[in-house]
């Protein structure tokens, strides 16, 4: 389903809004404009989510360490968008428990139940269940801790794939008539009094010409750059008026360190905390980092002392120590963040600023934000530009689903999102017999309903073409090329699936080898 562009375009495509940016924030907005009417077109330089939106700790949460930093209006908001964001896509997002081992040296009980209660009492929750005391010398989420953290606190939140749920975003855009161009950079914007003039290019070098009355700047760590040095202004105003503070949140990948389903929060002695999270079913995801970050945001990876401090503050609290032997794989995202002037990264802001600029064609640019809050943040975008372009729509996305997160079909009236989804995946494994019980569960993750747009008229294994690779079949791979803006091995292997984690190297090769022929031949 990639676009081609017409090398010698006779005459502009004309567009409502351009959006620039194909991460959770540029694709959250095209999908809310295009549902209101609006005609949008999304372009993306790499793939969706290649960067920072597919690189977090994949948490959908409150943010329970910034009420230290009195950051309660960015709390609540996310407390609040937490269920929304469950009950729209229960296939890719769940609720997660939390476990806090007391550490008496970080911070007093008091205080982490002062917090607690407020984290419980700052949004209505219908889904999660409030926090609560453990002893851990009794309970088996201690047991993979050492001896001297006797008590802590279990509260919850929730979990996302979030490389998918930008893919969703950029669906439900796709469905409401908005144009998705990925692997395509928007190279030249030019801003006069009735809009813009874009001039883009393709991977192939090719450009095309298109006009919009609005452009959305949602370019993340690349946001500053953009306004300075790609979109140019009517007259001689500067488009720059805000700076990014670019800060790196690497992680690492390790062997399943503990059994049960629960994750941790971790206090450090330097005030920081980190997570350790059950992933993939056979590993353990730990992470973040705050490190100030300069140069190419579009290199960035973790750096040796970066491993080494979530293995040492890991190691403070398992019984079984974290080295760098144990891990199998690491990642770095860059977050754009407003910069406040903060000394320390960890506490900049994760608020985000929506800047409208009215001189001249609308412009409105995209600063800060995290993952929970981005369809809040779209809706607020999408007002902003609806009261520049002249109308304002009717906002939508609450309560409504994301692509593949309406089970109804499937298992009748949803009940809460866990227990939708383990009786979607009965329902699917009743439908399709024959179905692996892996790649059933596998592919009721990914696609939720729209596993019927994949299994089409499947009746047998045989039906499904070559396994390319263990689980993965001829079937999904052309499902991801014609649906998912798919043309490269890592597209498959990192991002709209996480099976280059489970896969060996010859595995990995078997599904590069393959994506090459399919390329060549549809290039032929």
């Amino acid at each position: 389903m990639s676009a081609q562009l017409d090398p010698q375009p006779t005459a502009p495509d004309a567009y409502d809004v351009l959006v620039v940016g194909g991460g959770i924030n540029g694709a959250g907005i095209a999908r809310d404009m295009a549902g209101r009417g609006w005609k949008v077109l999304l372009v993306e330089r790499d793939d969706l989510a290649s960067h920072t939106s597919s690189s977090s700790t994949k948490l959908i949460h409150g943010g329970l360490r910034y009420l230290e930093y009195y950051e309660f209006s960015l709390v609540r908001k996310a407390l609040q968008e937490r269920e929304v964001l469950l009950k729209s896509a229960p296939h890719i997002m769940w609720p997660l428990r939390f476990v806090m081992p007391h550490d008496a040296a970080m911070r007093p009980a008091w205080m982490i139940r002062i917090g607690l209660f407020m984290y419980d009492h700052l949004a209505r929750r219908e889904v999660l269940p409030g926090s609560n005391g453990v002893d851990l010398r009794s309970s088996p989420l201690g047991a993979p801790l050492k001896s001297q953290y006797t008590r802590g606190f279990v509260y919850s939140d929730g979990w996302v794939d979030d490389a998918r749920l930008v893919l969703l975003n950029a669906l439900d855009a796709q469905r409401h008539g908005a144009t998705i161009l990925t692997r395509t950079a928007c190279v030249e914007a030019q801003r006069d009094a009735e809009g813009w003039t874009a001039t883009l290019q393709n991977a192939q070098g090719n450009k095309r010409t298109v006009r919009a009355r609005a452009l959305v700047n949602a370019a993340g760590p690349w946001a500053e750059s953009f306004l300075r040095g790609v979109a140019r202004p009517a007259r001689g105003e500067t488009l720059a008026t805000k700076s990014l503070r670019l800060v790196k949140g690497s992680h690492i990948i390790v062997k399943r360190a503990f059994e049960h389903d629960h994750a941790y929060i971790f206090q450090n002695p330097d005030k920081r905390i980190i997570f350790a999270i059950p992933y993939e079913r056979d590993f353990t995801l730990i992470g973040t980092t705050d490190v100030e970050l300069q140069g190419d945001p579009g290199v960035a990876r973790i750096a040796a002392d970066e491993q080494a401090y979530l293995c040492e503050q890991a190691s403070r609290y398992f019984k079984q120590p974290i080295s760098n032997d144990d891990v199998v794989w690491s990642y770095a995202g860059v977050r754009p963040l407003l910069d406040d002037a903060s000394g320390d990264p960890s506490a900049v802001t994760r608020d985000y600023l929506l800047e409208p600029q009215r001189d001249g064609a609308p412009l409105l640019s995209v600063w800060g934000g995290k993952i929970t809050t981005f369809r809040k943040l779209a809706e607020d975008a999408a007002d902003l530009l609806g009261d520049m372009l002249g109308q304002r729509r009717a906002a939508w996305t609450q309560g409504a689903f994301l692509p593949g997160g309406d089970l109804s079909g499937w298992i009748g009236a949803a009940q809460r999102p866990d227990t939708d989804f383990e009786r979607f995946v009965a329902a699917v494994q009743t439908r399709h017999p024959w179905l692996p019980a892996d790649v059933a569960r596998r592919w009721a993750r990914a696609y939720g309903s729209r596993i019927d747009h994949l299994i089409a008229a499947s009746q047998s294994l045989a039906d499904l073409g070559q396994e390319v690779a263990p689980g993965l079949y001829e079937i999904e791979l052309h499902y991801l090329q014609r649906e998912e803006w798919v043309s490269s091995a890592d597209d498959v292997l990192w991002r709209r699936s996480k099976l280059g984690l489970h896969y060996t190297e010859a595995q990995r090769e078997a599904v590069r080898q393959w994506m090459t022929l399919s390329n060549q031949g549809a290039a032929a």
